[in-house]
């Protein structure tokens, strides 16, 4: 097979333009950096960064940064159309279930108001090929079953976080049918992540941000859920998915799905005291105790099935569970020695995503 990363993805992105929301975000830095090693004309839209942020660590200085909010009809519009793209990836988000409690009117029109804005802008777009709304594994019903959703099964949500992921999914879906239809509209679809880990996340309320916070403080990190499952995936893996994405919705017009999962095999679904003890493993001074008090509901068990992916993007994660997991460690490790070693991850999993294609 041809090595896709340096060739095919160099033909497509390279002095391409295109924009990226939630770019000062965890994922949408990532993003970012991939594009740029790329060779692409990026700009992003998204809040300004915390002080303590991957995106402050990168400095992209090839990145066009406009910082403001998606809400802002007018602004997103400006930006949008000033940017002129040819290629949209929508990764402006609340991103927390706990904070959906405490925000949900917030979550809410971040989440679905802000596509929506986005999408009523791209409409006025004259060089725009595809867009990409990435959601979340959480946008299913979660019904608790032992095996992994598809692309078919009931949307909802359980939680104000959850259930605006499950909105965006019937908001998009509308745009597509009501705007996005003739043969000649921009591909239109959504990107659905499953629990995405990695250098680089500081958000609250996660299990390894929060444990690196912790542990520096030399307090033990109170754990909600020890039984809780999740696909744990690399944030290149999921990332990669996209660009795969974007790179068939320019290349192959026949493709026709709507909505792709990406999650990695079910080998890497675990729970959080199993991820715990294997983190525990190759750093033994980590901590954590049982929280008792009354917490809001979570899921309990959640998979994806990535099949329609793998079948018609050619897609597949190519780390396992604990190559994940030492990756996304030895990057907090280098952190805190001043190290940022997110280019060098970038060029070592692009390595390895070529030679796995050409083996």
């Amino acid at each position: 097979m041809e090595k896709m990363v340096i060739d095919n993805f160099n033909s497509v992105f390279n002095k391409t333009s295109t924009f990226v929301t939630g770019h000062t975000g965890f994922k949408g830095s990532w993003l970012a950096l991939w594009l740029s090693h790329l060779g692409s004309n990026v700009t992003g839209l998204s809040l300004a960064p915390a002080s303590r942020s991957h995106w402050n660590d990168l400095k992209l200085s090839s990145v066009k940064s406009n910082i403001g909010d998606i809400r802002n009809y007018e602004l997103t519009e400006k930006t949008l159309l000033t940017a002129n793209p040819e290629i949209i990836f929508h990764l402006a988000a609340q991103p927390l279930v706990r904070e959906s409690y405490k925000t949900p009117i917030e979550t809410w029109e971040t989440n679905v108001i802000g596509t929506a804005n986005l999408l009523q802008a791209a409409r006025k777009l004259d060089n725009l090929k595809a867009i990409i709304i990435v959601t979340s594994d959480k946008c299913y019903e979660n019904m608790e079953i032992d095996r992994g959703y598809n692309e078919n099964d009931l949307l909802g949500g359980h939680d104000p976080y959850s259930s605006s992921k499950g909105a965006v999914e019937i908001l998009v879906s509308s745009f597509r049918r009501s705007f996005f239809s003739s043969p000649h509209s921009p591909r239109l679809v959504t990107a659905r992540a499953g629990n995405v880990i990695g250098g680089g996340d500081w958000s609250d309320d996660r299990l390894i941000p929060d444990l690196i916070k912790n542990s520096n403080n030399n307090t033990p990190l109170l754990i909600r859920y020890p039984r809780a499952t999740r696909p744990w995936q690399h944030v290149l893996e999921c990332n990669y998915g996209y660009l795969q994405l974007a790179k068939n919705l320019i290349l192959n017009s026949s493709l026709k799905p709507n909505a792709f999962n990406f999650g990695p095999p079910k080998s890497s679904n675990a729970t959080v005291e199993e991820i715990l003890g294997m983190i525990k493993s190759f750093w033994p001074s980590i901590n954590w105790k049982l929280d008792n008090n009354i917490n809001h509901h979570e899921a309990g068990f959640l998979y994806l099935d990535s099949s329609l992916s793998k079948f018609f993007l050619d897609w597949n994660p190519i780390l396992n569970l604990d190559e994940t997991l030492n990756m996304t460690i030895d990057w907090y490790k280098n952190h805190d020695k001043n190290i940022i070693s997110s280019y060098d991850q970038l060029a070592n999993y692009t390595k390895s995503l070529d030679n796995s294609l050409n083996s």
